[in-house]
């Protein structure tokens, strides 16, 4: 990996996600160097990792919203029967 690709700042997850897909598209052609298809390995695996945190941070995001929503649902219907 060069020292270009560890400085990268993180991609947005659409961005991430296409460069990932583009990666194993060359991988599954079967037509690289075995050098070349370890970085793009390497970088997928960067990718991937890239992508998972993305996913994992929406669904904090959604879970807090949906939690916030609730709590304010009860909030609501307990002083409506009062």
């Amino acid at each position: 990996m060069t020292q270009t690709q560890k400085e990268q700042p993180p991609a947005a997850f659409e961005e991430s996600l296409e460069e990932l897909e583009n990666i194993v598209q060359r991988m599954e052609q079967g037509e690289q160097s075995l050098d070349q298809t370890i970085r793009d390995f390497e970088r997928g695996m960067q990718l991937a990792q890239q992508c998972q945190k993305s996913l994992d941070a929406a669904q904090l995001k959604v879970d807090r919203l949906l939690k916030k929503n609730n709590k304010e649902i009860l909030v609501s219907d307990s002083t409506a029967v009062n």
